[in-house]
């Protein structure tokens, strides 16, 4: 027998009237999250793209089994658009359910959610250094080195980095330089604005594996090969000096600078948040250097905001 009073039996009864009307209104019109996926290398700065999200206000999950995804994007669409965006962190420390990861995105398309795949990529010298410098061992890498956790860990993301939709290489970004690019990625959507990174480098030490732009400079006369130059780089205004006093320099400058700004005017008509402009020359001391603060002037000036980054000055 119910000790409940009448008022409060009529109150029950007419609760499920009452939130009908949402229920319908909802399956009319679903509040289906939006979701970024975020993996990839160990050491490549996972969890710091995921804080970034989380400090934009996604709802954020470390180290998720892929089977719970789609679980948790339904769990978002009926919170009445309390959890409208959702971050995963997904990694080779759940590799037991990583082959689920598949069928997790084929649910996931089926319900019509937007969902992104980021990637952080690096290098192997560079995240053999991370992980010598906190002294903690790779996931995978086992009773062996470093270096066969890696290379393990490659082989079973190369298909998942295959269909990623951004990829960040952070071999030369600190925690600032990552977090601008998610940024430049992630906030105020709904008014794009564009953000470049101008990146000088050698081609000797490789290509940008992130550039989107790839500039060359070699054609303009080494100031290496000047005795009082060649201590110096190209921030050094007697370097810079000789860099545009060359024959078609400043002409290369200008043209280049116009090709940008109407890309520019493209990337934000298609709403493309980020652009990397790799600026190269041979060790990424002198001419690549002089050129990339230029160009990254110019873009400034058209109103990108614009970080410069020079790779591998000071490498040699």
């Amino acid at each position: 027998m119910s000790d409940s009073s009448p008022e409060q039996q009529t109150e029950r009864e007419a609760a499920p009237v009452s939130a009908a009307p949402i229920r319908d209104e909802q399956d009319r019109s679903p509040a289906i999250p939006e979701l970024v996926i975020i993996s990839g290398m160990s050491g490549a700065g996972r969890s710091t793209a995921a804080k970034c999200l989380e400090d934009l206000g996604w709802f954020v999950v470390d180290n998720i089994p892929p089977e719970l995804i789609p679980p948790m994007v339904d769990l978002g669409a009926r919170s009445q658009g309390n959890v409208a965006r959702i971050a995963v962190v997904v990694d080779v420390r759940g590799r037991r359910f990583f082959d689920n990861l598949k069928e997790s995105l084929a649910a996931l398309d089926a319900a019509h959610v937007k969902r992104r795949i980021v990637f952080l990529e690096s290098s192997d010298e560079a995240l053999v250094r991370r992980f010598e410098s906190v002294r903690r061992p790779h996931p995978l890498q086992g009773d062996g080195r470093i270096v066969d956790g890696i290379a393990a860990e490659r082989d079973l993301l190369r298909e998942l980095r295959g269909d990623a939709d951004l990829v960040i290489d952070t071999s030369s970004l600190n925690v600032h330089e990552l977090r601008a690019k998610m940024d430049a990625q992630f906030a105020g959507e709904e008014v794009p604005e564009l953000r470049a990174t101008v990146m000088s480098f050698g081609f000797k030490y490789g290509l940008p594996v992130d550039a989107d732009l790839v500039v060359d400079c070699r054609f303009i006369p080494n100031p290496h090969w000047v005795p009082e130059l060649r201590p110096y780089t190209g921030l050094n205004e007697e370097v810079s000096n000789y860099v545009f006093s060359q024959p078609g320099a400043k002409e290369f400058l200008d043209g280049y600078a116009e090709l940008l700004r109407i890309v520019a005017e493209g990337y934000r008509r298609e709403g493309k948040r980020y652009v990397t402009i790799a600026v190269g020359c041979t060790g990424g001391k002198h001419r690549s250097v002089a050129m990339s603060e230029k160009l990254a002037r110019r873009l400034v000036s058209e109103g990108v905001e614009t970080v410069v980054v020079h790779r591998d000055m000071g490498r040699e």
